[in-house]
């Protein structure tokens, strides 16, 4: 495995995912301060942010894996592949939209949002373009070519930032000489609505930068080529639905279980506290990028197997790493949120560490990718979803957003495991357990001290103490790299 390549590209594009999300990151203090907890706001950018996860992974139905598979197959054309999964997605993305806007008043109602279907058109239209370009950056990612990867990625965010900061703090300022703008303001549900018109404003903006990818469509659509992929896909589609599920079905099920205001102001506290969780998401993310485009195009390879092994081995210690930075960090990550949201951030460790089982069980997912058995991943990844609906379909109404946390760590761990026991036997790989566990339970037993111990010290104490804990572990990290060259 060529760690260094892989290394500067994860650098690349976790710096577009992390440099990205942390600008992102600007808004939730602007969110949760200028929209109070009570107010349940956040909790309706929270459930419709949800909704739109849930359709894009039904939009891009897995093409995006599909997308590498075949275009490093040697009796495939690269072109032809790419132009017919542009043709696919973009067919079934602008059918969406149809649909949508065509029925906008029923489904805005069974969604709850009957006074603001304007909500949902727009959503509607966001997730149909961020399809449609999902394929496109993945040609991207394909390529080789994480620099206009991540300009592009830039080319959204920034824009996001600027118009958000204008919508909270420059709008407001401008009321006592335009009382029509307040009013518009105020049936925005006091800016919440802008939020998702903003969002489709910059998506729009970040097509100016694909006109050479959209030449693919150029490229025509192969009918028999289709008929491979989708047979290749429709396994990765339930994969990642219900892998999707996992992430967002505790926030769309929500308002159900909790109707009413109570509801919205429980799921925008832990909207807002899972914020801070999400920075193991934005490591797994970047890995993902960089490593899942050195598979499949090394997966002639004798040495795949090595590579898997040390993909995962590097995976776990470095997300450890996150964790315990996060973790000891809290006092001051905290202000990232308002003061409002505060009571839930018992839920962050919870929420993290089922991050890193979603990232195992990413990394576990090759042996069935490789070995085209992906009907394998739809079988576990359902049993993880069914785990988590359940257990938040129970739990929810007894403990609240507890049971979204617990949920997620339930659902990936059972995902988690079954991957691992069945890839164990189908597609056996070396992996380095002894510096996978050790690691593991290392970044653990520093939790647990931390947690236990330095709890009720003086936080700039707390701080201390948790930095000489992050640089011994770093330490030991640098010394296994050293001895394993």
């Amino acid at each position: 495995m060529n760690l260094k390549s892989l290394a500067k590209d994860t650098a690349i594009y976790g710096l577009s995912s992390i440099v990205g999300r942390f600008l992102n990151y600007l808004l939730v203090p602007l969110y949760t301060t200028k929209i109070a907890a009570e107010s349940g706001g956040y909790g309706i950018v929270t459930n419709l942010y949800a909704y739109t996860a849930l359709f894009l992974a039904l939009l891009t139905f897995g093409m995006e894996t599909t997308l590498f598979r075949f275009s490093n197959k040697d009796d495939e054309d690269p072109r032809k592949v790419y132009g017919t999964s542009l043709w696919l997605v973009g067919s079934v993305a602008l059918a969406f939209v149809a649909l949508v806007l065509l029925c906008i008043r029923p489904v805005s109602a069974a969604m709850g949002y009957a006074a603001h279907p304007e909500y949902i058109g727009c959503m509607a239209a966001i997730v149909a373009m961020d399809a449609f370009q999902a394929i496109m950056f993945s040609r991207l990612r394909q390529q080789r070519r994480p620099l206009k990867f991540m300009a592009l990625k830039f080319a959204f965010i920034i824009p996001n930032v600027l118009l958000n900061l204008f919508v909270f703090l420059v709008m407001p300022a401008m009321f006592c000489n335009h009382p029509e703008l307040e009013q518009f303001y105020v049936g925005m549900d006091h800016g919440v609505g802008l939020i998702f018109f903003v969002n489709l404003i910059c998506t729009s903006l970040v097509f100016l930068g694909f006109i050479p990818e959209l030449k693919g469509l150029g490229y025509g659509f192969d009918r028999r080529l289709a008929g491979r992929m989708l047979g290749y896909t429709w396994p990765l589609l339930l994969l990642s639905l219900v892998g999707i599920l996992n992430q967002v079905a505790d926030k769309i099920l929500f308002p159900y279980l909790v109707p009413g205001h109570d509801g919205q102001v429980q799921l925008g506290i832990y909207g807002a506290c899972v914020k801070i969780a999400m920075i193991m998401s934005l490591l797994t993310q970047a890995f993902r990028y960089a490593y899942e485009p050195i598979v499949f195009n090394g997966s002639r390879d004798k040495n795949s197997p090595q590579t898997l092994a040390d993909g995962m081995k590097y995976f776990v210690i470095f997300a450890s790493l996150a964790f315990l930075a996060v973790m000891f960090y809290l006092p001051v990550l905290k202000h990232f949120i308002g003061r409002s949201y505060w009571e839930g951030l018992g839920v962050i460790p919870v929420v993290m560490a089922a991050e890193i089982f979603m990232g195992i069980y990413f990394n576990l997912s090759f042996w069935y990718k490789l070995s085209d058995q992906t009907w394998w991943g739809a079988i576990m990844s359902t049993s993880g979803a069914a785990v988590m609906i359940a257990v938040n379909v129970i739990l929810v109404p007894v403990i609240g957003y507890w049971a979204c946390a617990l949920g997620g760590l339930a659902g990936y761990g059972t995902a988690m495991t079954m991957s691992a026991l069945i890839g164990r036997k189908k597609y056996p790989i070396p992996y380095d357990r002894k510096a996978i566990w050790g690691f593991a339970l290392l970044a653990a037993a520093m939790y647990a001290v931390s947690a236990t111990l330095f709890r009720n010290l003086a936080e700039w104490l707390q701080l201390t103490l948790g930095t000489i804990l992050i640089c011994a572990y770093a330490a030991l990290i640098l010394k296994h790299i050293k001895s394993h060259k």
